[in-house]
């Protein structure tokens, strides 16, 4: 026989006599095929009992087993009119075929399982199909006719726990959630529709429920819908979405993980689950479920009894492998509450398997291998006990026996000897409530003593004034910050300038809007302290952003935080991805938001850790700026043109101006942005409200600056500057390709010209793009050709330069950006050069090259700009990621001081403010020079072949 060949494991008769008599029954059947017959029978009364009524169904099932299950399921399938007595057949046999399978090891547990399920899926379909047949024949579901039997005439029951997860055990009771699709009866006949569907739930409840000579299918529990004490056991959709999104717990979150539709209306069901993501799936890392979830267990524990198991040695009589400490329920509660924490940013970790969750969570480095692979050992070990238990007599029991007889009945059934399966059980039992304890249970306060003595070293009248802020408001949020605040003050008192980072912590938790999840997102992470207190202690306005924006910490825990940063291609990749799994254009723009926040969070904190320097997080802020704007872009035009249709013509190209468009952005930069559209001729769009070409693009360009700058959840994206387009704001804010052109060969400015240097695409039509780039190249090119171009320049960039002076006047000695010789300075200098010698490379260092083979300066004074320009470049990015104004002196705190000192490689604060000083003076002195040599038409000979040239 099939089944024989692959027996691995036997259990042992507990009495001989049962065993001796079912192996009687067949006496066709020798070898370990008997030995297990007698043997089961020998353990359990109840699967003796089933070999007595399927005696002459058994040994064919045996003979090929898989063949055995299939018939009985197709069987199911097939059925006509009352299933009643047809399902609990198909049950005892299901159950006899299982039983012997799974004790043998001929299938693995997995299998056994999911077979178990993939019944109770048949016979709910069945019922509900009788259910509901019978109130459409009586014309109890207005407009429904036996049609409409194929998808439950709109209703449909959701498979809730191990059921929903594939995961059914032995003797099992089955939870279902059911609803009705309320959108497919007319409003006057709704009531009607949900009483017919009500009395349709309670008959399928009772064929499957009901215990009857012929046994019972599967005990059937209704009590998860929206609060079973009121509602009817059937709801309208509608009813229950309205409930989760006002009343919803973290225990329903959780449960449904596991839900899928089994039977009925599959295609509503999931339309109904899709409406339930943003409940169970937050946007953020939700560490506060964390605290639900334990005191959920504690809850269970004490409804069920178990109050005084929570301490001290296991003992195994009596012990519940399913609620106990170190149960089936704590390993599920464990992966489902990780699940909730980061399963709203991965979609990934949103499985419904127990041993399926922690294998994936292991992969995404939020659980270490080792234990979810030993959680996942002691799942299926705990399984396999808990369907021996329930094999005995078919009963819900999870309960090891209370005495030795019990406990050497379960030790034969499982083949094991009594005293090896009680150290097995202790172990396994111990390791999960080790491990299991050690995730949920919070700590309790510090004492008093402590909390005080760290406290001395700080100034009390600021820590007494914290629980009057909004964050700790709440109960639930005062008792968790109690137990964080020792550690806290801890670390603030550990650092260099205690008081200082104090108050900043302070600013931090002043501005915090609420309390719970943050603090438990610490709790749950206590790195994250040390992040924010090193913040606090160099960046106060940084701390600030933080308590308004606290969830970009969601990012650091997220596993690749300090990695190596991925580059343009990835992120807008990355970006792409995360757009497409919103459902409208608002969510996507929202979603926008948080994923830009996290990822301008990271750079700013690999900065002010020394991670990356000043150049390299420029360039990281304009590749984050790029991937917002090359996403959203393709975003707005399908928004934009579902009412006016596609873009006419060719499409348009944004380019990036000034610091982007050489990708040297700050932490606090606008987007210097032009945008050129080709309509190729077609005089307006195609749509339902077509416009025309020109209105066109210009009302795609300002719902394009909008979705950049509108104020949102999650604040706005950039500010966005367009006045560098043809005419300024004067000028249309779209310009046409052509209109372009000409503008930029016939009426542009110097100034616009040099603008036009540091131009580049960075999103729209490639085409476009390159073509707007080729014309650059040739505009650029054509201005270096003209004789008078570098003497017209000189006095365009001498009275610029007036007009700066004039207009806006350093902010202080520290002001790296303003002034004679300063960053702006050489920046312009750069261009200039850039634009006479007609090579058109953007950038400052391609500029002062550029200089240099003019014959403006000396390859020396080419790199003494090219230090200035460093030198400025460092101190106001870090003046950028410190705040909003250029250095103060007097009011920088130490962490910041300390910060910007090792930015510019300085020893102190006169130091930095001296070498400013003689690096821009030199760099002024330059630069005033070239722009004399410039307009006189002089140059300095042979500088082209000078060596060490930039």
């Amino acid at each position: 026989m099939e089944f024989a060949r692959r027996i691995t494991r036997l259990p042992r008769p507990y009495q001989a006599d049962h065993a001796e008599e079912a192996q009687a029954r067949f006496p066709t059947l020798g070898g370990d095929l008997r030995e297990l017959i007698g043997n089961t029978a020998g353990c359990s009364p109840y699967l003796r009992q089933l070999m007595q009524s399927e005696a002459e169904w058994l040994p064919g099932a045996l003979d090929a087993p898989e063949d055995a299950l299939a018939a009985l399921m197709q069987d199911v399938r097939a059925i006509e009119g009352d299933p009643s007595n047809p399902l609990r057949q198909a049950k005892r046999r299901v159950a006899l075929l299982l039983g012997l399978a799974d004790l043998a090891g001929v299938w693995p547990l997995e299998m056994v399982t999911q077979a178990l399920t993939d019944f109770a899926d048949l016979a709910c379909a069945a019922a509900l199909r009788h259910a509901v047949g019978n109130e459409i024949r009586r014309g109890k579901l207005p407009g429904m006719t036996e049609d409409d039997l194929r998808d439950g005439a709109g209703m449909v029951v959701l498979a809730m726990g191990k059921m929903g997860a594939g995961e059914l055990n032995y003797s099992s009771d089955i939870d279902l959630i059911c609803l009705y699709d309320e959108t497919r009866f007319d409003a006057d006949a709704n009531h009607e529709a949900r009483a017919g569907f009500v009395r349709a739930t309670r008959r399928m409840a009772a064929i499957l429920g009901e215990n009857t000579a012929e046994g019972y299918v599967f005990r059937t529990d209704l009590r998860l819908r929206p609060d079973p004490g009121v509602t009817p056991v059937c709801m309208s959709m509608a009813a229950a979405e309205r409930y989760y999104e006002s009343l919803g717990r973290t225990w329903e979150r959780a449960a449904y993980i596991k839900a899928r539709p089994c039977a009925g209306d599959f295609a509503a069901g999931h339309r109904f689950l899709d409406t339930l993501t943003p409940f169970v799936w937050r946007r953020h890392l939700d560490f506060a479920a964390i605290e639900d979830a334990h005191n959920m267990r504690l809850r269970i524990r004490a409804h069920k009894g178990l109050g005084a198991d929570l301490g001290g040695p296991l003992d195994l009589m009596g012990h519940n492998m399913k609620l106990g400490r170190g149960g089936i329920r704590e390993i599920e509660f464990f992966t489902q509450t990780r699940q909730l924490i980061v399963g709203g940013r991965d979609p990934s970790l949103r499985m419904r398997g127990t041993v399926e969750g922690l294998e994936g969570l292991a992969e995404k480095d939020w659980i270490p291998p080792g234990v979810a692979g030993d959680l996942a050992a002691h799942y299926r070990f705990h399984r396999e006990v808990e369907h021996r238990l329930q094999m005995l007599r078919d009963q819900q029991t999870h309960d090891l026996p209370e005495t030795d007889e019990g406990m050497a009945r379960l030790a034969a059934f499982m083949g094991r000897d009594a005293a090896d399966l009680k150290d097995e059980l202790l172990s396994r039992l111990t390791a999960v409530d080790g491990v299991i304890e050690r995730f949920f249970k919070p700590e309790g306060d510090d004492a008093a003593a402590a909390d005080a003595e760290q406290g001395a070293w700080l100034d009390e009248k600021v820590i007494a004034r914290w629980p009057t802020y909004p964050a700790l408001r709440s109960d639930r949020a005062g008792q968790i910050f109690r137990r964080l605040r020792p550690d806290i003050l801890s670390r603030l008192s550990r650092t260099s300038h205690p008081e200082e980072a104090l108050l900043a912590f302070d600013g931090f938790l002043a501005g915090l809007p609420a309390g719970v999840q943050v603090f438990s997102l610490f709790e749950a992470n206590p790195q994250l302290l040390d992040l924010l207190v090193d913040i606090a202690g160099t960046a106060p306005a940084l701390a600030r952003y933080l308590s308004r924006n606290a969830a970009v910490l969601d990012a650091v825990i997220a596993g690749d935080f300090f990695a190596a940063w991925p580059g343009r291609v990835a992120l807008r990749a990355d970006l792409t991805a995360r757009l497409a799994r919103e459902g409208d254009y608002e969510a996507r723009l929202i979603a926008a938001r948080h994923w830009r926040r996290e990822w301008h969070f990271r750079i700013g904190v690999h900065h002010l850790r020394g991670l990356i320097d000043a150049a390299t997080s420029a360039r990281h802020y304009a590749d984050l700026a790029e991937a917002v704007l090359s996403s959203l872009w393709p975003e707005v035009v399908h928004e934009f043109s579902a009412k006016h249709g596609p873009p006419p013509g060719r499409g348009a190209c944004l380019l990036g101006m000034g610091s982007l468009g050489v990708r040297a952005l700050n932490a606090a930069s606008d987007l210097d942005l032009i945008v050129i559209y080709d309509a190729d001729g077609a005089e307006a769009s195609e749509g339902r409200r077509p416009l025309a070409s020109g209105a066109y693009y210009a009302r795609l360009t300002q719902a394009m600056i909008s979705a950049l700058t509108v104020q949102m959840a999650g604040g706005r994206l950039y500010e966005v500057d367009m006045r560098l387009r043809p005419s300024g704001n004067q000028g249309p804010v779209a310009t046409s390709l052509a209109a372009f052109r000409d503008y930029q060969q016939t009426r542009a400015w110097g100034w616009e010209h040099l603008a036009l240097t540091r131009a580049r695409s960075v999103a729209g039509d490639p085409a476009l793009g390159a073509e707007i780039e080729a014309f650059r190249v040739s505009l650029i090119a054509g201005i270096a050709a003209r004789t008078d171009a570098p003497a017209r320049l000189a006095a365009a960039v001498s009275d610029m330069r007036a007009r700066i002076a004039a207009s806006k006047a350093p902010d202080g000695p520290l002001d790296a950006k303003m002034g004679p010789g300063r960053l702006q300075d050489v920046q312009l200098i750069a261009q200039a050069a850039t634009l006479i010698s007609g090579t058109a490379r953007q950038g400052t260092q391609a500029g002062l090259g550029a200089g240099t083979a003019l014959g403006w300066w000396t390859a020396d004074e080419a790199r003494q700009l090219s230090q200035a320009a460093a030198l400025c470049r460092e101190v106001h990015m870090a003046a950028r990621l410190l705040g909003d104004a250029a250095l103060d002196a007097d009011h920088l705190g130490a962490g910041a001081r300390a910060f910007v000192l090792r930015e510019a490689g300085k020893a102190d604060i006169p130091a930095l403010v001296s070498a400013l000083a003689a690096a821009s003076n030199a760099a002024a002195a330059i630069i005033d020079t070239a722009l004399a040599r410039a307009g006189a038409g002089q140059t300095i000979p042979n500088t082209a072949e000078q060596e060490g040239a930039p």
